[in-house]
């Protein structure tokens, strides 16, 4: 036993000796690829790295180094960080670890002791964490904010961001920008009145405020009707992008509420359905682009904003690219919100098609009804909140695809706070020929250059690499890597559990590694 306390201390010792991640740190996050610093890997979003010791070559030689499993039954979503041979992942439903990247030994665990009451509709799920310096940043599902010590997992402060009873909960990784930590909330299904959010990272103290659902006198109230607006959801409840250079914060926003009753709340509902450029230091909206107004079918645009500096048509531009949830592919000028593209990526049957502005002309007969519709894409989407990756090697973007439909009906609702507030019933079509894919589209067209088939459904990140592969899973717990520039499976094996979450690659003693979570446990793998 006194053996066994002393290696304790020992890797204790180890980690705190290593190193800190400072702002600057974040800036070139893309430089030191043997971390991964951020939950999309940079502010980019692109979750491309440079590690190439894993190739197309090699990579059928994978083989396991470690697993940790993780002491939970819910669905575990999270993306790790890595920072110098140290792993920080959660655990839901709001739980922190820091394991040795070298062997899956753990340093230290954080386990928060939650209320009996809490509200979230789609598990008590976590996706990670930010850091900076020796801080680690983590949202809780009962809508707090805590700042723990990186060295030692003890809390250092803890504020409350909103108030669960009402419905918010906080399941989104945060983002450090500077010196402040930016986290959004959970709860659109439950009526709330949706943010983002601000703090500063050393003292827990709110910075700025931005509500996505505007209030009487605010610019965009005037798409909702009466008191609407104090239950309209735009949640933000997925990481967002940062462009240093602009100073702005790209964030995506969630469904309005109710979540299909749309003769409840008449109008386009701004901000709900948007990604929204807010002024980094001051939470001020620049610009705005709302990919389905008025949404009818609980369409998020809850996606990661991937920002690439590439040509297109004749010149240089600043684009974000954005496979939406609503089966649209979108490019846009992320200097001012100008869209610059817009083009199906999968089936769909609720829109004739954009104008010239991207607004879509919707079908009549896509809208639900209480007898019912069946509509394409389902309710989860053809995109969700799952990693996209870009690699600059290719110009490809790689995303999972789901063409599953959904029938729905509507139904009138009383909103009751902390209650669901949804409008509607629905359920899955088991007999529909429903399938799933990896797709990569040329950015600039939207032409599909390769499609990897996949079994009915899809939730997986995905992770390009300078060794010319892209990584990601399937929902029947299989993990694999295929070819950047053909999309050929290269190689597969099976983990026994769910891949809904994105995977990470770095460097352990110098040797390239890469860990994905499938059902309740981190897999990590490496070359012999």
């Amino acid at each position: 036993m006194k053996n066994f306390a002393f290696i304790l201390v020992l890797l204790n010792l180890a980690a705190s000796a290593l190193g800190q991640v400072t702002y600057q740190n974040l800036l070139e996050a893309d430089r030191e690829p043997g971390n991964w610093l951020t939950y999309s890997g940079g502010y980019n979003s692109q979750r491309h790295s440079r590690l190439e010791q894993i190739n197309r070559d090699n990579v059928p030689d994978l083989e396991l180094k470690w697993a940790f499993q993780m002491r939970t039954l819910e669905d575990v979503e999270t993306t790790p960080l890595v920072v110098d041979g140290i792993m920080y992942l959660t655990e839901p439903p709001s739980n922190a670890h820091a394991v040795d990247t070298r062997t899956g030994r753990t340093f230290w665990s954080y386990t928060r002791e939650l209320p009996d009451e809490t509200h979230t509709c789609c598990g008590q799920v976590n996706r990670g964490l930010a850091m900076l310096g020796e801080k680690l940043y983590l949202g809780t599902v009962d809508a707090f904010l805590v700042a723990l010590d990186a060295k030692t997992g003890s809390v250092l402060w803890e504020v409350e961001v909103a108030d669960r009873l009402e419905g918010y909960s906080i399941t989104v990784a945060p983002l450090v920008v500077k010196d402040k930590v930016i986290v959004g909330v959970s709860g659109g299904e439950f009526g709330i009145r949706g943010f983002l959010d601000a703090y500063d990272a050393e003292t827990g103290k709110r910075v700025w405020r931005f509500y996505t659902v505007p209030a009487p006198g605010e610019p965009g109230h005037d798409s909702w009707e009466g008191d609407d607006w104090k239950t309209g959801g735009a949640p933000t409840w997925i990481t967002g992008s940062f462009d240093p250079a602009l100073n702005l914060i790209y964030w995506g926003t969630g469904n309005p509420s109710p979540d299909f009753n749309g003769e409840l709340r008449p109008g386009d509902n701004l901000y709900t359905d948007c990604v929204i450029a807010l002024d980094a230091d001051t939470g001020q909206l620049k610009w705005y682009f709302q990919f389905t107004p008025h949404d009818v079918w609980d369409w998020d645009a809850a996606q990661i904003p991937v920002l690439v500096d590439a040509e297109f048509e004749g010149r240089m531009r600043k684009l974000m690219l954005w496979p939406n949830r609503n089966a649209f592919y979108y490019v846009l000028d992320r200097e001012t919100g100008e869209l610059l593209l817009v083009k199906q990526f999968a089936r769909q049957n609720w829109a004739q098609g954009m104008d010239s502005r991207g607004r879509p002309i919707i079908k009549l007969e896509a809208l639900p009804t209480e007898k019912g519709i069946i509509i394409w894409p389902g309710i989860q989407g053809a995109m969700n909140w799952f990693s996209p990756s870009y690699s600059p090697l290719t110009g490809l973007l790689y995303f999972p695809v789901r063409h599953v439909p959904t029938f729905i009906s509507t139904g009138d609702i009383d909103y009751d706070p902390g209650a669901m507030f949804l409008g509607s019933r629905w359920t899955g079509m088991p007999d529909d020929p429903s399938w799933a894919s990896i797709q990569a589209l040329v950015p600039q067209t939207g032409e599909v250059k390769w499609e990897y088939p996949l079994h009915r459904d899809v939730w997986t990140g995905l992770l390009s690499t300078a060794g010319h592969l892209v990584f990601g899973g399937s929902v029947e717990g299989q993990f694999f890597a295929l070819d950047t520039a053909t999309g050929e499976e290269l190689w597969r094996t099976p983990l026994g559990g769910m891949v809904i979450a994105a995977p990470v690659t770095y460097l352990t003693d110098g040797k390239q590694r890469v860990s994905i979570a499938a059902g309740n446990t981190i897999f990590t793998f490496g070359l012999d």
